[in-house]
């Protein structure tokens, strides 16, 4: 009897093509974690966004904001990172598979990735000027006045 052409709904995955599989939970978040801990090194950027982020919702709770108010800036927060991981990712698999050729397909990927990261960060930026700032502006006034 032919094998079905779908995966096993009970998750038994042929996988002969993948270099190696965490054997366990912690080995699939240590490899998680080295991700994240190489981005932070090597990427710029990303150290940007981490410590936008920390101060954003440092900012809120020192202001008092509600905890969906810091839910929002921390996921807004998180978003970007993550589009930060994810640019970080299709730029290496784009290099692999370029090398050091140039090639226009390259070009718009890697450009569409860095777009992906900048429309989030836009989008956290507002979030949390609409947050942040009114309070903040309140806070000023009744120091100075």
């Amino acid at each position: 009897m032919p094998k079905p052409n779908h995966p096993d709904p009970l998750g038994n995955h042929n996988r002969d093509l993948a270099w190696q599989i965490a054997p366990t939970l912690f080995l699939s978040f240590k490899y998680a974690w080295t991700g994240v801990r190489y981005a932070f090194i090597t990427q710029r950027n990303f150290r940007i966004h981490t410590f936008m982020g920390i101060l954003a919702v440092g900012l809120g709770v020192f202001l008092q904001l509600s905890s969906v108010e810091i839910a929002v800036i921390s996921l807004t927060s998180g978003l970007v990172m993550v589009m930060e991981l994810l640019n970080t990712a299709i730029e290496s698999v784009v290099d692999l598979t370029v090398k050091q050729s140039y090639h226009d397909l390259a070009k718009i990927a890697k450009d569409c990735a860095a777009g992906a990261v900048l429309v989030s960060a836009i989008a956290s930026l507002l979030v949390a000027l609409a947050l942040i700032l009114p309070p903040l502006l309140t806070r000023i006034q009744s120091v100075l006045f």
